[in-house]
């Protein structure tokens, strides 16, 4: 094929925007090799009342992938969010030393689940899925928790804590999406891209 004249091969890329400021975002995204404009959704994150920690993740992905359709109309919006539950209870950003020891101390030492939505919204239309992995946690000391708090890595992690960094040694077992956990989960991100006649392996 002559990708010079091919009308359909030498059309520009459809245009991507991550609704997110997350470099961890950010890198799973690249790491499908995919082209993207990353611009924060300012959105109220908190929690309605009763609301259970599955439709809270789906419900914020989606607003944050309609918050830019307006601005980015002509593109394909992802948005994302990861939500922390133990027993139903939601643990999201720990807003200071003590929150997050507090959330460290309840996850320590079990199982907890990490729910992750994300949505695309394209031609007007947003459609979510959602991402579901269990994450053992190893019991953990005060001293541990308090060390891990002055790393800095807990501050702007659902939970309190990041696999992909530090707070990896905490983690003994895994069932589910890495890169759910993470903040993207890019089986599901990809299969919604598809859904909109956007294949990644077909936009590098």
């Amino acid at each position: 094929m002559n990708h010079m004249t091919d009308p359909v091969a030498s059309a520009p890329p459809a245009r991507l925007v991550l609704a997110s400021s997350s470099p961890q975002r950010a890198r799973l995204l690249e790491q499908l090799g995919l082209t993207f404009t990353a611009v924060a959704a300012d959105i109220d994150e908190t929690p309605r009342p009763d609301e259970t920690p599955e439709a809270l993740a789906e419900r914020l992905a989606h607003m944050k992938a309609q918050a830019l359709s307006i601005a980015y109309a002509d593109a394909r919006i992802i948005g994302s969010d990861t939500v922390v539950a133990v027993e139903g209870q939601i643990f999201g950003k720990p807003v200071d030393r003590a929150d997050a020891a507090r959330m460290l101390a309840a996850l320590a030492g079990r199982t907890h689940r990490v729910l992750s939505g994300v949505a695309v919204s394209a031609g007007g239309v947003t459609t979510t899925r959602l991402c579901v992995s269990d994450v053992t946690m190893v019991p953990l000391t005060d001293h541990q928790i308090a060390s891990y708090w002055d790393s800095g890595e807990p501050i702007g992690k659902a939970g309190g804590y990041a696999i992909q960094g530090i707070g990896a040694q905490f983690i003994s077992a895994l069932s589910g999406s890495y890169s759910g956990v993470m903040g993207l989960p890019l089986y599901e991100t990809a299969q919604l891209l598809r859904d909109t006649g956007f294949d990644p392996l077909d936009r590098r």
